[in-house]
């Protein structure tokens, strides 16, 4: 069978092999990872003809130089409007190229958006842990963080037309998030509710896989800090004793002790993760009734959304 091989030139911090990640391990203590942006990896694979929760590589803004060895494959980008160069060849993210022996690939940081995602029309060779290829960041288990000097194959490669890929609405950065109040909301003061729901909040550096904090009001917290420790979600939003929020994202613990004054709708997450530093988001405060059916309606569209570009992928080039 055919494959590619292909050397890390250069690769940005928290640039890492990502798949669908680990679903129903969080009873274990073991985070479910995956990608940042889950809906960009899913629509990379399927450009490529590969299921949604294939391998892949996730970049973060430090970008990413890879040089082709030997072989030739076809390649799809997602995520945010990052540069890409294939070969010498001046692209743009949510297009597929193919690169062959000799040439480079590079991609690295545009005009909006903080993570891109890289699929092959074949099967990434990566190592796996607990039967997932999704890298945890915190320890480096899973298909691992990328490091200039590595080599990494492609098995089965593939080679497809170069084509546009049609770039959903709801890829872009999302500012105004929906939230359902609590679990543990009643321990804060009415103006730190006040406070939430009015922001205005920021985003600030320290951010990683794990969670990303914000820069806005402080929430008084009262009495919240005695709260046992208990299982936490994806999009809860915590605030520890020093009145700060932090997001929790795709690497988060899986239990912790702070209190969560919001949910955010698990939809809004991932085009939440491709705000920068310094944007600005909001919270919208909605009910549990609204969410479960703000949450079916996009189940839907994002199912049909999927069915129409498999059709496009299976029709001519464009």
């Amino acid at each position: 069978m055919a494959e590619a091989v292909f050397r890390v030139v250069q690769a940005g911090p928290l640039v890492s092999v990502q798949d669908g990640g680990r679903p129903g391990m969080m009873r274990f203590g073991v985070p479910a990872s995956g990608g940042m942006d889950r809906k960009a990896l899913a629509l990379a694979n399927l450009a490529v003809g590969q299921p949604e929760g294939a391998p892949v590589i996730e970049v973060s803004l430090g970008g990413l130089t890879l040089e082709c060895l030997s072989g030739r494959v076809s390649i799809a980008v997602t995520g945010g409007a990052f540069v890409v160069e294939a070969g010498g060849r001046r692209a743009a993210s949510w297009q597929v190229v193919t690169i062959k022996a000799g040439e480079t690939f590079t991609i690295r940081r545009g005009h909006w958006g903080a993570w891109a995602y890289l699929a092959f029309a074949g099967a990434l060779q990566a190592p796996r842990w607990l039967g997932s290829a999704a890298t945890l960041a915190s320890s480096n288990l899973g298909g691992g963080v990328l490091k200039a000097g590595q080599e990494w194959v492609v098995a089965e490669a593939n080679l497809l037309p170069p084509r546009d890929l049609p770039r959903p609405v709801s890829a872009r950065p999302r500012r105004r998030l929906h939230v359902v109040m609590g679990p543990q909301a009643h321990c804060f003061a009415p103006e730190a509710l006040e406070a939430f729901a009015a922001g205005p909040w920021f985003l600030t550096p320290q951010g990683d896989r794990m969670g990303v904090r914000l820069k806005g009001p402080v929430l008084a917290l009262g009495d919240a800090l005695s709260i046992p420790s208990e299982p936490i979600v994806r999009g809860s939003v915590q605030v520890a004793g020093d009145g700060v929020p932090v997001v929790l994202l795709a690497d988060h613990q899986t239990t912790g002790g702070y209190p969560k004054i919001a949910t955010v709708l698990d939809d809004d997450l991932d085009s939440f993760t491709q705000l920068r530093p310094g944007d600005g988001v909001s919270f919208a405060p909605i009910g549990a009734a609204e969410a479960a059916a703000l949450g079916r309606f996009r189940a839907e569209r994002w199912a049909d959304y999927k069915a129409r570009m498999r059709d496009r992928m299976r029709g001519s080039p464009g």
